[in-house]
């Protein structure tokens, strides 16, 4: 998992070529690498919300017992995990199109790698400022778009016209199911205490 998570940091190119020499499978890949990463956001959101709380403008900061934090917090780790699978299935569906036809459990690796910048941009809701976390969540989300131009013609072997098209119809998908999981994050930290 850190020989990927480096490589995608520093030099994607070359480790999009080396993570599709591995053949890695779906459980491989969640279990050394989804799984971890994806516990970012969702351990230090928990820590930061029971310890500091959320300050929405001028107001007292909003804090969360730990039982109520732990249920909202496995909610969103389950909403992440879920989140990888179906973009790795719209990455499928999008495939088709294209001679390699890889299999669905490619693209949910390919998928799984991609998220890499995201699960990272998590680690700032240990002191959850609103701007903070917005500004991490846009880097994030550059670099995450960043790996996706740069590995979808590698890993379809199409040109990087091709690559570039595929590319910014996934992220419209990616995006969209990023907003979905930010509402639904808001959704249940917000009202969530009073539903459960």
């Amino acid at each position: 998992m850190i020989n990927h998570l480096w490589g995608l940091l520093s030099h994607p190119d070359q480790e999009w070529k080396q993570i599709q020499r591995e053949h890695e499978s779906v459980p491989h890949l969640y279990g050394h690498h989804v799984l971890l990463l994806a516990a970012i956001p969702v351990i230090c959101t928990f820590y930061g919300t029971v310890h500091f709380g959320w300050t929405f403008g001028e107001g007292v900061a909003v804090k969360l017992s730990t039982g109520m934090a732990l249920m909202l917090g496995v909610l969103f780790y389950l909403m992440i995990i879920a989140a990888v699978g179906l973009m790795g299935s719209v990455i499928h569906r999008m495939a088709q199109r294209f001679p390699s036809r890889p299999s669905r459990g490619d693209c949910i690796v390919f998928a799984g790698y991609i998220a890499t910048p995201m699960f990272l941009s998590g680690i700032v809701a240990l002191y959850p400022l609103v701007w903070l976390c917005l500004l991490a969540g846009v880097i994030g989300l550059c670099y995450t778009t960043y790996l996706l131009y740069v590995g979808i013609p590698n890993f379809l072997n199409i040109s990087t016209e091709e690559g570039f098209i595929l590319s910014s119809s996934t992220l419209a998908v990616g995006v969209l199911v990023l907003e979905a999981l930010l509402c639904a994050t808001v959704l249940l930290w917000s009202y969530g205490p009073s539903l459960l």
